[in-house]
C-alpha cells in the first residue's frame, strides 16, 4: 500500500523533528517545510529514513506554493508557532491566525484527509495576552474552515531542545538570585517533547477527527516547583525571590529588548494564569494516549551539562 504523505509545516522545531523521526519509522511519507533549506536543510535529511522525508523552503505566505503542496498531502500538519514578535511579519496575528486560516481553507479545498493544528493550553482565559488571543482567534477560524481539523493544545513542552528547562538551567547557572513572578504560583503540566509526538502520531494513525485535545505530561508542578526541581537536578543553590508586579513588569520591559527575549510583557500577562487541563476538552489520557514521561526522570538525562562538572558529572551507568 502506497504510504501517506504527510506535509509539516515548523519541521525543524524540537516537534517537528520528532515527529519526522517517529512518522517515517512508520512508513508514512514526510514531505517537511523549512523558510531556510541552507540552514535547516541538512539537519532535517538526518531525522527521516531515506526516502521517506523530502524537504521543500517555502515562504509560508506564497499561496500557490501552498496549493502546490497541500494537492499532494493526504494529512496536513501546522506546528508553526512564535513565543514573542520579531518584527511585522513574523508577528501573532500573522503566525497564530492568519497562515493556519490559509491553509486550513486550502486543506478543504483539496480535500485533505486530516488537518492537524498546534494550539496552546490555558489560552481561553488570558485574554489580555496577544498571543492568547491569536492562539484562540486561529483556532476559529480553522474550525470554521475545515470541519475535520483537529486541534492539540499541550501544556509546555520539553526535552534537551526546548527553550524551557534549558533556558532556565541557564538563568539559574548565571545568576545567584531568581525572580519568582506572581510568587511562582503559576502551575503548569509540563510534558514530555516525545508524548506529544505520540500524541500526534496516535491522531494520525486511528485517524482522530474533528477534536479538541488538551496533550498533558503525568504531573502539576509549580512555577516555583519547576524551579527547585531545575536546581537540585543541576546542583546549585540558589535564592528564589517573589518579585512585586510593578519590578516584574519592568524586568520584563527590559528583558523583550534582547536579541532573543527571556521575558517579554505579554508573556508575564499569560504567567497570571495556570497551564493546566481545563475541563473543558478531553485530555491525551482521557482518549486512551497517557504521557508516561516524569518531568525529573526526563531532564536529568540532559541536566549534567549544567553541573559544575559538566559532562564529567555523570554517573557510570549513566555513558
Amino acid at each position: 500500500m502506497k504510504p501517506k504523505n504527510c506535509l509539516i509545516f515548523g519541521a525543524s522545531g524540537q516537534i517537528g523533528r520528532h515527529l519526522i523521526r517517529k512518522l517515517t519509522k512508520n512508513n508514512y511519507k514526510v514531505t517537511a517545510v523549512t523558510r531556510n533549506l541552507h540552514q535547516k536543510g541538512y539537519v532535517l535529511k538526518t531525522q527521516g529514513n531515506a526516502g521517506y522525508i523530502d524537504i521543500v523552503e517555502l515562504n509560508i505566505f506564497n499561496e500557490n506554493k501552498l496549493k502546490d503542496l497541500i494537492s499532494r498531502a493526504d494529512i496536513c500538519i501546522n506546528l508553526i508557532g512564535i513565543l514573542y514578535e520579531k518584527n511585522k511579519g513574523n508577528s501573532f496575528e500573522n503566525i497564530h491566525t492568519i497562515f493556519p486560516s490559509l491553509i486550513s481553507k486550502i486543506c478543504k479545498e483539496y480535500n485533505v484527509q486530516q488537518f492537524i493544528q498546534l494550539s496552546a493550553l490555558g489560552i481561553d482565559d488570558a485574554l489580555d495576552s496577544n498571543y492568547a488571543k491569536s492562539k484562540l482567534k486561529g483556532e476559529k477560524n480553522i474550525k470554521n474552515n475545515f470541519n475535520n481539523a483537529t486541534i492539540l493544545r499541550p501544556s509546555v513542552v520539553y526535552s534537551v531542545d526546548d527553550n524551557f528547562t534549558t533556558n532556565f538551567m541557564t538563568l539559574l547557572n548565571r545568576l545567584f538570585i531568581f525572580p519568582l513572578y506572581y510568587n511562582g504560583n503559576t502551575k503548569f503540566m509540563p510534558i514530555h517533547c516525545s508524548d506529544l509526538t505520540e500524541i500526534i502520531y496516535q491522531v494520525i494513525s486511528k485517524n482522530i477527527i474533528s477534536k479538541t485535545i488538551e496533550c498533558i505530561g503525568p504531573e502539576t508542578i509549580s512555577l516555583k516547583d519547576i524551579l527547585k526541581r531545575l536546581l537540585k537536578l543541576t546542583e546549585k543553590n540558589r535564592l528564589l525571590i517573589p518579585l512585586p508586579l510593578l519590578l516584574a513588569k519592568l524586568s520584563a520591559v527590559f528583558f523583550q529588548l534582547l536579541p532573543k527575549p527571556l521575558l517579554t510583557l505579554d508573556q508575564l500577562r499569560l504567567l497570571r494564569y495556570n497551564n493546566i487541563a481545563s475541563g473543558k476538552y478531553k485530555t491525551n489520557f482521557d482518549i486512551g494516549i497517557p504521557s508516561v514521561c516524569r518531568f525529573d526522570a526526563e531532564v536529568e538525562k540532559y541536566a549534567f551539562m549544567w553541573k559544575e562538572r559538566g559532562q564529567f558529572s555523570r554517573k557510570k551507568n549513566e555513558i
